[in-house]
């Protein structure tokens, strides 16, 4: 199962991004909220952010695997999808916004890619049965 990989690197990054967030609640020393600290404010997002996409990626990316799809698309869809998070993240993190944008853009073609590549994948194999 190749997803499986891909849904390990995730945990790991989310960990990675919960730690940011810690790291910068205690440096300003907020507890609860963000405290109407810019960094915590991103920091936070890019935890969240990551938290929203990475449910839908993995499931449409382990549905793609399980419907036969070659092992050499679901690595490159999911080192893109890591690759595009990382970006997004540390555009967040160091409030830069062309990498933002350029982790969505990755993060959006993948995420209409499989989409599109389960829909078609599944109505071929119906008109195949």
């Amino acid at each position: 199962m190749h997803t499986s990989i891909y849904a390990g690197l995730c945990g790991l990054l989310m960990a990675w991004l919960a730690l940011q967030t810690i790291k910068v609640r205690r440096a300003n020393r907020v507890k609860l909220g963000d405290g109407g600290n810019f960094a915590l404010q991103s920091a936070i997002r890019a935890q969240g952010n990551f938290a929203e996409y990475m449910p839908i990626v993995l499931i449409l990316l382990f549905l793609l695997e399980y419907n036969g799809m070659y092992s050499l698309v679901i690595h490159a869809v999911g080192m893109a999808f890591l690759a595009g998070r990382w970006i997004h993240a540390q555009g967040l993190l160091k409030d830069n916004l062309r990498y933002r944008m350029r982790g969505m853009d990755f993060t959006l073609a993948i995420l209409i890619g499989l989409a599109v590549a389960n829909i078609l994948l599944a109505a071929f194999q119906l008109l195949k049965s």
